[in-house]
């Protein structure tokens, strides 16, 4: 199973993941979705912090956007089926108000993310939507509580 835990800055994803934001966008997000597939055709499990916040992202995650359809053709030799990466990928989209995830942002030290630069973060999510393989997860809950939310979906305790 490939997890991609998704969300506003400082809901609780890495701060390599939140550096995101500073680059070009579609080529990273390509590379991190050759690096899924990868990891998918080796058997591997994978857990990926990714902000993910436009709909069009996550479908370049998950190789549906065209600009990775030409890379997948050529996997055939793999008995690669994109339809099964599709659905082994579950991305955990972590949400709180905006309130409790700037108090969040005041408290953390040495982040480049400041709170005043969250609002445009809000206004560029897109959350998922029933087409889309997610779990909703509300960040008032503690990181325990989350932890057996995902496992309860998984089948497995963690």
């Amino acid at each position: 199973m490939i997890l991609v835990v998704m969300g506003v800055s400082g809901c609780g994803k890495t701060t390599v993941s939140s550096s995101l934001a500073e680059k070009d966008r579609i080529p990273w997000l390509c590379t991190l979705q050759e690096i899924l597939l990868r990891e998918y055709l080796l058997g591997a499990n994978v857990i990926l912090a990714c902000s993910s916040l436009k709909r069009m992202y996550r479908r370049i995650l998950i190789g549906e956007h065209s600009i990775i359809k030409r890379k997948l053709i050529n996997l055939e030799e793999h008995k690669y089926s994109q339809f099964d990466f599709n659905k082994n990928i579950l991305f955990v989209y972590l949400h709180g108000s905006i309130e409790l995830i700037i108090k969040r942002l005041e408290t953390r030290k040495g982040h480049f993310m400041s709170a005043s630069l969250l609002q445009s973060q809000f206004d560029t999510l897109e959350p998922p939507e029933d087409t889309e393989n997610f779990i909703s997860i509300n960040i008032e809950k503690s990181i325990l509580e989350i932890m057996a939310e995902i496992g309860k979906y998984l089948g497995i305790n963690l």
